[in-house]
């Protein structure tokens, strides 16, 4: 396995699995934060003492398997040009944070269901991906690799405030749990806007795709856990599937009433965005956002026949722009960008006799 299977393709071969809950709910991580004992933390070690780490974690784990996690290929920042660490991005297999930082690296399993990354705010951030909507089952996976890399790393952790982290709101469990959830009817009908506060309130946030700091594009939000400390994984992960399964509840009620009193005026949204994508020659991204995920609530109402799920999921990510400029394998400019972003779009939004 090397750097160009991880940035080839657009979804990762977990994404291909059904999960549960999948035409709303498009996948569930967990993320443990974790430091080592005798280790300076990142965020005051020197770029000597990160390297020394680097290249121990590297020599260890590289090339290595756990259970269905094989092959285990380290990536160093140091090496990827800025397009590489970009498609990386886009794929939520690195963080925006360790994209932009130096002496870090990343570990990447064959499956792509787990990426560590090194001397990010932590010295490890480990991601456990599964599809749709499977919170216990990511958080017993997580568990799980987190226990085989502790079999060899002496964890820096208090017996009263638990994992100790760099940033305070990550002490304690150092645990975020997540889910990643497609809400257009919430969103159409403006029933969006009434629960954000609700589940604020509840220790929980919405982000965009891509985590704190990016805006929600095409209807697809990220919920996390804001409270590490004080509460169990287990109190966490129960929070997370209360909320989930809500929200699932009140997008199937949103898009029922959407099919019942405004059908006509949904299946006209629904086919113009579908005829855009499929005739555009110039297509922005954040309309490339919209446009798809109107034509991904068609497919998944059943109003749009002979499209799969899949296409629609691989073109949230292959329209992006780190992704588009590696499929050109040149640096483009936003016009070019909204060329090619279009071109591709029209040769995978093809109806399937």
């Amino acid at each position: 396995m090397t750097l160009e299977n991880f940035i080839n393709e657009a979804i990762s071969p977990w994404m291909r699995e059904k999960g549960p809950e999948n035409d709303i709910v498009l996948s569930t991580r967990i993320r443990l934060a974790r430091n080592l004992t005798k280790e300076k933390f990142p965020i005051i070690a020197t770029e000597k003492d990160l390297d020394h780490l680097s290249i121990k974690l590297k020599e260890k784990y590289n090339g290595s398997n756990f259970k269905e996690y094989k092959n285990l290929q380290y990536i160093s920042m140091s090496n990827l040009t800025d397009v590489e660490k970009r498609v990386l991005v886009e794929k939520h297999l690195i963080s925006p944070y360790l994209a932009r930082t130096h002496s870090t690296g990343v570990l990447i399993s064959e499956n792509e269901k787990v990426s560590v990354m090194i001397n990010e705010e932590d010295h490890l951030r480990i991601q456990m991906y599964f599809p749709g909507f499977q919170v216990n089952n990511a958080l017993d996976a997580a568990f799980s690799f987190d226990d085989w890399l502790e079999e060899d790393l002496d964890y820096a952790f208090d017996a009263e405030r638990g994992y100790l982290t760099s940033c305070p709101t990550n002490t304690g469990t150092g645990m975020r749990a997540s889910v990643m959830i497609h809400l257009p009817a919430l969103v159409l009908t403006n029933r969006i806007k009434r629960m954000l506060p609700a589940i604020n309130q509840l220790g929980f946030v919405i982000r965009g795709i891509y985590g704190e700091g990016t805006e929600a594009s095409g209807n697809i939000f990220q919920i996390s856990n804001q409270i590490t400390l004080g509460k169990s994984e287990t109190d966490i992960s129960e929070d997370l599937n209360m909320i989930v399964i809500q929200l699932i509840e009140q997008e199937r009620h949103a898009r029922n009433n959407l099919l019942k009193r405004s059908k006509l005026k949904l299946e006209d949204k629904i086919y113009r965005s579908f005829g855009i994508l499929q005739n555009s020659r110039i297509m922005e991204s954040k309309e490339a956002s919209t446009r798809i995920s109107d034509v991904k609530l068609g497919v998944d109402l059943g109003i749009i026949d002979g499209l799969s799920q899949s296409i629609l999921n691989e073109l949230i990510t292959l329209t992006q722009p780190g992704f588009l400029q590696h499929y050109a394998n040149q640096v483009l400019t936003i016009e070019e960008r909204d060329e090619l972003r279009a071109e591709l779009i029209r040769e995978r939004v093809q109806i399937k006799n």
